[in-house]
């Protein structure tokens, strides 16, 4: 007999040999209705997978994560086996789950899949699906799986850097895929697949080996969820920030400045200022002092620190000075600048903490095919501080920049949120810099702060940056999508690299810790995401135009004028629309840049010393004073704008 422990901490004993799924019929025929993956001590494995251990078993059904994966790897195989039944002499390459959905990266050699095709390989994939055919996991040997593969120099590329013994295949219906595994009990739990689109990949993610195409899909249990995540689908195609971007008029790409470096248009440009500000006037009352640093750094200054290591492939090539044989990068991060101010001075126990800030631009060079609007660009600036400071002052300065995140999301409606402890991967120590005892005083300061804010955390393991661990906020947006947005890090490294020190109450010198944050991100992303989950509706105290005059005619022009002029003495954000068009026309185009408020003038408002107020979205507030209008506008701020 075996002793399986299951989640809720109970022990059953059961025949050696038993599959998870047998485990699953044991508790109830229900649960076995729904269980489509398992993980045994930690290792995924198939539902029909014998038992030989004493363990611990996970069961997976359609709501959990796990669940999901193992339904979309399941399906990526169904992708491919349509692929190779319709389109004979195609080469597959590799098909994982995604966060959402699946792809197959395919070499169709001269045929050219486009959304014409979509259709027809849904079809075949449902047809594959409705056989029910088990999946199932078979070991194979190196030569055996060479010979498999021997018109496909893809396989056998992925072949020839396995293990013999470690080498397995997956079975399905007439056809095989080399697979790890993790796969759900039969193709007839599929029920609803779309392939949502196409796009050039190169093999193995090299620009000087071939390209590919990736084939998207997605695939459901029901019908009915398919259904409802297309209609997200079309919700974020509306919220798309590009879209949003080029009609609110905040900013644009030209090919002749460069691929993946937006020019900030002045609505934009006063969008940003104004987070900037809010940011800044939050930091000086936490203590922050605001620095400048150079675009770019001598590239020794990014050894030390290690980014060059880490980003050295991912940065611009180096300038060259003519004739000093200088070498130059463009900066990749803030934080050695950083290190350098803070070395420029002696500093004392008495001293710290110091807090430095900077909006800081910083430069990556991606591939053109991973560029995405604001979301992924090549120059981004970030709300970047350090904090050095004591080990006795660590703790409290956390705490500080959580509160500090926390009034931000408040601020900006970002209200669905859990923290993520990034730690180390165990398995990979070559990944990390540092000692051993540092990476764990640091994770545990992390894991300490989280619990006495009482924050929703989770750990995950293999997160961490490179020279240290982090506490990552990953927020919700309006339509369920989320993103890691904020961050907080602990470092002990760069502070020895960059041999930075204090002299204690004891009179000797001691290593400061540092603590990086950046409760925006990137400038760049944090506005596209806030552009995705607004909907382009910004909270009143940061949109750009918080009102607009509409005149019924030129005849109220200098009313118009008089009303803006008062708006302007309550610091309210106004502009005139004077043009000779009718006044529906004027609130349809108000209304398509997203104004909040449109203040309506004619013969009865000017005679009354008045203004008729209608809200974004159509509600008509009625004919008011402006004074009226000015408190309406201030609780609405004062509502949306958290003190901190």
């Amino acid at each position: 007999m075996i002793q399986i422990t299951l989640p809720d901490g109970s022990i059953k004993s059961f025949e050696e040999n038993t599959t998870p799924m047998e485990v699953a019929k044991s508790i109830s025929e229900g649960l076995a209705r729904n269980v489509i993956s398992a993980s045994f001590n930690g290792t995924t494995v198939e539902t029909v997978t014998p038992l030989t251990t004493d363990g611990s078993l996970v069961l997976y059904t359609w709501n959990n994560d796990e669940g999901k994966k193992a339904f979309w790897h399941s399906s990526a195989h169904v992708l491919a086996q349509a692929l190779e039944e319709l389109y004979p002499g195609a080469k597959l390459t590799i098909g994982p789950a995604i966060e959402n959905g699946f792809y197959y990266d395919v070499d169709f050699g001269e045929h050219v899949v486009s959304d014409k095709d979509f259709k027809t390989i849904e079809n075949k994939m449902l047809e594959i699906a409705r056989g029910k055919h088990d999946f199932s996991l078979r070991a194979i040997s190196k030569a055996e799986a060479l010979e498999t593969y021997k018109d496909n120099e893809y396989k056998t590329e992925l072949i020839e850097n396995l293990e013999d013994g470690t080498i397995t295949f997956c079975d399905h219906s007439s056809f095989t895929d080399l697979c790890r595994g993790g796969h759900i009990p039969n193709t007839g739990i599929i029920k609803a697949v779309k392939v949502l689109s196409v796009a050039g990949a190169y093999w193995r993610g090299d620009e000087n080996k071939p390209q590919l195409t990736r084939v998207y899909g997605i695939s459901f249990p029901k019908q009915k969820e398919l259904t409802e995540y297309l209609h997200l689908l079309e919700e974020a195609k509306k919220r798309d920030h590009r879209k949003l971007g080029k009609e609110l008029e905040l900013f644009t790409f030209s090919a002749k400045v460069g691929q993946g470096l937006p020019l900030w248009l002045p609505k934009g440009a006063a969008l940003r200022e104004r987070l900037e500000n809010f940011l800044k006037k939050a930091q000086k009352k936490a203590g922050y002092e605001m620095v400048v640093t150079p675009h770019i750094g001598q590239k020794e200054l990014y050894v030390t620190s290690g980014h060059y290591a880490k980003y050295g492939e991912d940065s611009f090539q180096p300038i060259h000075t003519p004739k000093e044989g200088e070498e130059f990068l463009l900066k990749p991060m803030n934080c050695p600048h950083h290190c350098e101010i803070y070395n420029s001075m002696q500093w004392s126990y008495k001293d710290l903490p110091k807090r430095f800030a900077e909006f800081g631009t910083v430069y990556r060079y991606e591939q053109s095919g991973e560029l995405h609007g604001l979301t992924r660009v090549r120059g981004f600036t970030q709300d970047d501080a350090h904090i050095f400071c004591t080990p006795d002052q660590l703790d409290q300065e956390f705490k500080n920049v959580i509160d500090l995140v926390l009034y931000v999301f408040g601020s900006l409606g970002f209200e669905n949120f859990t923290a993520q402890v990034s730690v180390r991967d165990l398995d990979n120590p070559d990944k990390y810099i540092g000692d051993v005892e540092n990476w764990e005083k640091a994770e545990q300061a992390i894991i300490s702060a989280a619990k006495d804010k009482g924050l929703n955390y989770v750990i995950e393991a293999g997160e961490a940056a490179f020279y240290g661990p982090k506490l990552d906020f990953m927020v919700k947006d309006a339509l369920g999508r989320q993103w890691q947005l904020g961050t907080i890090q602990v470092d002990y490294n760069l502070p020895e690299r960059f041999e930075l020190s204090y002299k204690g109450s004891d009179n000797e010198s001691h290593r400061p810790i540092m603590i990086h944050r950046a409760p925006f991100g990137s400038m760049e992303r944090f506005i596209a995401i806030l552009l995705e989950h607004t909907g382009g509706n910004f909270p009143l105290w940061l949109v750009p135009e918080q009102v607009i005059i509409l005149s019924i005619s030129e005849k109220y022009e200098k009313y118009g004028e008089k009303v803006l002029n008062l708006l302007e003495n309550h610091e309210i954000r106004a502009l005139v629309d004077n043009r000779n068009e009718t006044i529906g026309k004027k609130i349809r185009e108000a209304e398509m840049k997203k104004i909040p408020y449109m203040i309506i003038i004619g013969e009865s408002e000017e005679q009354e010393n008045k203004i008729s107020v209608r809200q974004h979205g159509g509600e008509d507030l009625g004919s008011i004073t402006i004074e009226a209008f000015a408190e309406i506008v201030q609780r609405e701020t004062n509502k949306t704008l958290k003190q901190f």
